[in-house]
């Protein structure tokens, strides 16, 4: 499986409606991408998740969830 990392920069003044959304649906994955671990940085502004899949438009998917809170970046990383 290929292994991504995944920036998420959360957009101002959104952070709590992010986390109530979370904590009502969880992080909504499709099937097929699959959550490895993850790190907030000090200002608990941007998060850092390591993720797999070997189909690279479920993050497509998964990012339009959220997009409403979040802008990603999605980077391949080498195995």
């Amino acid at each position: 499986m290929q292994k991504f990392m995944v920036v998420e920069k959360f957009k101002p003044g959104l952070m709590e409606k992010n986390y109530q959304v979370y904590n009502e649906k969880g992080r909504q994955f499709p099937a097929g991408l699959h959550y490895l671990n993850s790190w907030v940085n000090a200002e608990k502004n941007i998060c850092f998740q390591l993720m797999e899949s070997n189909d690279i438009k479920l993050f497509e998917q998964w990012f339009a969830k959220w997009e409403e809170f979040v802008d990603f970046e999605l980077i391949p990383l080498d195995n």
